[in-house]
């Protein structure tokens, strides 16, 4: 072999190795993308499935979805009213509330049946809503004329009472829509004089998926002598009644199976929280009436539903 031959044959062998460490190094270029891809595809995944779950997370609580804003309630007009014969036109509820709490002389010691009605002194002069109004928006909103009386009633009397309240009655339509159907739950129907027949009385408050809560009147209002139930079109639960019920009608009674009383008993409990002319102030009333933002979303898409459909 001549030294040609040899210098041949190593440059052919150098060329040989070069080719092999060209191939290497070309399937290491390849190996390294594919790695350097595959960390880019997990990492956008991982930013995509953040943004799925925050989205999930934020419908739960926020039906508008993500970044959407709280849902807020409706601030409808002041309904128009007339004053009945020969009365005053600014109301003036009784305050129940403070007379059951302090034991108020006046009030009977059995209140008959299940109706749970208390006989309250001086009958306050109530306005009368507008009969023309509330055909109209009973047609617009499908509440029964019945009903809608006594939340207009009720937003009547608390824009007199409590003007920096704000509450409407497009919100309380919601949570008796929400409620009791109007007083229609289970069959029942509100007659004439605002009762709802049959008595609506809820599930047992046992603690069997409800709250838990032993009976605390006696049955005298929910005829349950062991747990407590929410009784009436608003589902009051009796202790929050015996606080907070209200004369609705001026008829000198407070009953919470009678629309007027609930009515406005709803309104009065959900002003206490505060004004209701903000979002934040809409929705914290809400929540004091049940602990649940759902329920506070549900009511808001219902009562806005109302304000819709009067324009």
């Amino acid at each position: 072999m001549s030294w040609d031959d040899d210098f041949d044959a190593d440059a052919e062998e150098r060329g040989g190795h070069r080719r092999v460490r060209e191939r290497a190094t070309a399937w290491q270029i390849v190996r390294r993308s594919a790695a350097y891809a595959g960390v880019v595809v997990g990492a956008v995944a991982l930013v995509v499935g953040a943004v799925v779950a925050v989205n999930v997370v934020g419908t739960a609580t926020n039906p508008g979805g993500f970044a959407a804003p709280a849902a807020d309630g409706p601030h409808v007009a002041l309904p128009p009213s007339t004053t009945q014969a020969g009365e005053s036109a600014d109301p003036q509820p009784s305050d129940t509330g403070e007379a059951l709490a302090e034991g108020d002389a006046s009030t009977p010691d059995e209140p008959s049946g299940l109706s749970g009605a208390v006989q309250m002194p001086a009958p306050a002069p109530m306005p009368l809503v507008d009969a023309e109004w509330s055909e109209q928006i009973a047609s617009s909103t499908g509440i029964p004329e019945r009903a809608l009386a006594a939340y207009a009633l009720a937003h009547i009397v608390l824009a007199a009472q409590d003007p920096e309240c704000g509450v409407d009655w497009a919100t309380v339509a919601a949570i008796g829509s929400i409620e009791s159907g109007h007083g229609s739950h289970g069959g029942a129907a509100l007659d004439d004089a605002g009762l709802a027949q049959p008595a609506i009385i809820g599930r047992a408050l046992d603690g069997n998926g409800v709250a838990k809560i032993p009976d605390t009147d006696g049955g005298t209002l929910d005829g349950d002598l062991t747990w407590d139930r929410a009784v009436g079109p608003m589902q009051f639960i009796p202790s929050t009644w015996v606080q907070w019920g209200a004369d609705g009608n001026g008829d000198g009674l407070i009953d919470p199976n009678q629309i007027d009383d609930a009515a406005l008993t709803t309104a009065t409990y959900l002003c206490a929280s505060g004004s209701m002319t903000t979002p934040e102030g809409w929705r914290a009333a809400i929540y004091s009436y049940n602990h649940d933002n759902d329920y506070v979303d549900k009511v808001a898409k219902v009562a806005q539903g109302y304000a819709a459909a009067v324009g």
